[in-house]
């Protein structure tokens, strides 16, 4: 009789509860599943920075590109196509080298239209870029 009590002894044995096991996975899980969108947006970056100074931008030197959701290209309220601004601005550049640019955007633009525009840029190499935008929120 006691050998029989051994033997159901070593069979309880050799089954392993896994339960807890799986209740562990999943409160792992879930920390994980909750923690992993807090790194994501807590993100730092470091923006480079230039010894030297950089030089002030007189209003004078500044045109305005602005495109609408219809894509219309205007240069200081005159209308042109990609073509035309591409051209316009490699003069603007040859007469002054310190030309600075600003785009307008429309808010429904699609990006690959204002990646596009910032293209022509790079082709006249007008390296002093800015984007406007509203501070307001609607």
């Amino acid at each position: 009789m006691r050998r029989y009590s051994q033997r159901s002894s070593l069979s309880s044995l050799s089954e392993i509860n896994i339960t807890p096991l799986l209740d562990l996975a999943f409160v792992l899980l879930i920390i994980f599943m909750l923690t992993t969108p807090l790194l994501e947006n807590s993100t730092n970056l470091v923006i480079p920075s230039s010894a030297a100074p950089g030089s002030p931008v007189k209003a004078t030197e500044v045109q305005t590109i602005s495109i609408d959701r219809a894509e219309t290209i205007k240069l200081n309220n005159e209308v042109l196509d990609l073509n035309g601004l591409s051209g316009r601005l490699v003069e603007l550049k040859r007469a002054n080298p310190d030309l600075a640019v600003v785009i307008r955007p429309d808010r429904e633009l699609p990006v690959q239209k204002l990646v596009n525009l910032m293209d022509a840029l790079q082709k006249a190499e007008v390296t002093r870029v800015g984007i406007a935008t509203t501070s307001g929120q609607k």
